[in-house]
């Protein structure tokens, strides 16, 4: 499948109430082994890309590297794969646009772009993160149609769920309308647990709605339910593989207190 082919394949599984599932990797192993699953689709996570190479999350993995690994992920498996590649690696709009640029140049059908100050506090307001995003949609849309530019805003992941309140709903809403004119193909709110609030943003939302299967959000056939058109797992797999990998290894090194 040539990358044409694939960024409108990965655009037409965004079906609102019929999720496509994207079970995060970090490297070319881990890509086989969820294509193998039968994935229709992979997806890099920045934390777990960062951390299996040895680097903290926020754009702490050197961007070469980012983009060296996920060059060898494409080269590796006949499905489309979409990056995260955080704050873009930049602040003005012109910086994000080459890393946009890079990272569909790389072979992949599209991207995660959060709207948070990697490095710094706070979100950038709407309008200024619809600048950067317009620079981002012009920018891949000189190389390839139809690139998946998943625009994430992290109101929700800044506060604790029970503390998410209608108020912040409509911020994300109307980031979602701005985000949706300046180029944007999807809307992701990582953190966002409570039904009633999914359900809204799934109803009221312009874009196709990715929403991160974390520990306190409700599974995957609710989530569709509510109206979800993408299920992501952000560092769950990795860590949990982490946690898999030490128990076993303490198992096997310590196994002589055992007897």
């Amino acid at each position: 499948m040539n990358n044409s082919s694939k960024t409108q394949a990965f655009a037409a599984l965004h079906v609102k109430a019929d999720p496509v599932i994207l079970y995060n990797i970090w490297d070319p192993g881990s890509a086989k082994a969820v294509a193998a699953a039968g994935a229709k689709a992979l997806a890099t996570g920045s934390a777990p890309v960062a951390m299996a190479h040895g680097f903290a999350d926020g754009q702490k993995i050197p961007l070469a590297m980012m983009l060296d690994n996920l060059s060898r992920i494409v080269d590796t498996v006949d499905l489309p794969v979409t990056a995260d590649i955080e704050g873009g690696y930049g602040i003005t709009p012109a910086e994000v646009a080459e890393t946009a640029a890079m990272t569909i140049r790389a072979g992949a059908v599209g991207f995660n772009f959060e709207d948070q100050i990697v490095g710094g506090d706070g979100l950038y307001d709407a309008d200024t993160q619809a600048a950067r995003i317009t620079a981002a949609r012009e920018a891949v849309d000189a190389i390839a149609s139809d690139v998946f530019i998943n625009a994430r805003t992290d109101i929700f992941l800044k506060a604790k769920p029970d503390a998410h309140t209608d108020a912040m709903l409509d911020d994300a809403l109307a980031r979602a309308h701005a985000y949706a004119a300046a180029g944007a193909s999807g809307f992701f709110a990582p953190g966002l647990a409570d039904e009633t609030q999914i359900a809204r943003l799934c109803a009221d939302c312009p874009l196709p709605v990715n929403i991160i299967a974390l520990p306190h959000v409700p599974g995957p056939a609710r989530l569709a339910e509510l109206g979800a058109a993408r299920i992501s797992y952000g560092p769950v797999p990795y860590k949990q593989m982490v946690n898999w990998l030490e128990d076993q290894a303490r198992a096997a090194i310590g196994y002589r207190d055992q007897s």
